[in-house]
């Protein structure tokens, strides 16, 4: 049974991997803590704004920290499936064919810039994201495991990319946006960067990869009452009869805002969930995967509806939510 004691022995090292990573990516602390609880929660990330913002140093750095392997593959509308999952080629000399893993056999992927792949190639994810393994000339091959995709979309973009469709959106778990930095902290950056030399390393592994998939077990027995899990089903049931928005949130949805908030709960020290952590989640589990009239297309306005959505369902009492 879980208990406060080892949510606590837990809480020091994952504090620990947020430091690391913000030490190299200045002004980002928030984004990074929800690509941690990401990770935890088992999901995926998708990071979505204009080039130049710190999205490939994010997640390398996030990589290094966690103590996990790390792959890049650049979007680009060649690129073929076998380009990601690998592609089996013949030896004449064993007279045997054999198979190439491509770069999605690691434990954190960075597809970069994903809109600008083709569907047939975005689509090499989809297995890849929801069962943790891939499906080569008939033969399903297991991933490693944590297997973590974070992938970049350039919203400004508007000639040779193609569209997340609703299906592949609704297997990222949070659309992160970093955003621009405020002044003072632009200059930080700028000094750390040109002061930095040209072969800087990446941060020192804080965990490794056995140790993160038993905080991810930890993180998946945090206690939810039934008041919480049932005030997240109602947010999730209510975008779904909302005059401005034409798809509501699929069921899926309303587990990974759980899965999130379980995620963030640890974090923060805890061994249930409050309803704040189910409020902290729900615009980042939420904003990719409605769709919501042309009136509201834009993000800002998209995420004031969201916020509308949760200041119109009530809240549950905090009486017995802290305790199983």
């Amino acid at each position: 049974m879980l208990t406060s004691e080892m949510v606590a022995m837990a809480k020091p090292d994952l504090d620990a991997v947020i430091r690391a990573v913000s030490h190299r990516v200045v002004g980002l602390e928030n984004a990074v803590r929800l690509l941690v609880a990401a990770c935890l929660s088992g999901g995926h990330a998708l990071l979505e704004d204009v080039p130049g913002t710190g999205k490939t140093r994010l997640a390398s750095s996030l990589a290094a920290a966690l103590g996990l392997s790390f792959a890049r593959v650049q979007g680009t509308p060649d690129l073929l499936p076998a380009d990601v999952i690998g592609t089996t080629v013949y030896h004449p000399r064993e007279e045997a064919f054999r198979f190439h893993p491509g770069p999605i056999f690691t434990q954190v992927l960075l597809f970069d810039e994903i809109n600008r792949a083709t569907p047939r190639t975005q689509a090499a994810l989809l297995q890849a994201m929801a069962e943790r393994a891939v499906t080569v000339d008939g033969e399903e091959r297991p991933l490693p495991r944590p297997f973590f995709v974070l992938a970049t979309a350039n919203p400004v973009e508007s000639q040779g990319v193609f569209p997340l469709p609703e299906a592949e959106l609704d297997r990222f778990l949070v659309q992160v946006s970093l955003g621009y930095l405020p002044e003072s902290l632009e200059m930080d950056m700028v000094k750390r960067v040109i002061a930095e030399a040209p072969d800087v390393q990446p941060p020192d592994p804080v965990l490794d990869a056995e140790r993160l998939v038993q905080l991810q077990r930890l993180a998946q027995n945090i206690f939810v009452h039934d008041d919480v899990l049932r005030y997240a089903v109602s947010l999730a049931r209510r975008t779904r009869h909302h005059d401005q928005i034409s798809l509501g949130a699929s069921p899926r949805s309303a587990v990974w805002l759980v899965r999130l908030a379980q995620a963030l709960a640890l974090l923060a020290g805890r061994h249930f969930v409050t309803p704040d952590d189910i409020q902290e989640a729900f615009l980042p589990v939420m904003r990719h995967r409605l769709v919501f009239d042309i009136a509201w297309a834009d993000r800002e306005e998209r995420d004031r509806l969201l916020e509308s959505v949760l200041g119109d369902t009530p809240v549950p009492h905090e009486r017995e939510v802290n305790s199983p």
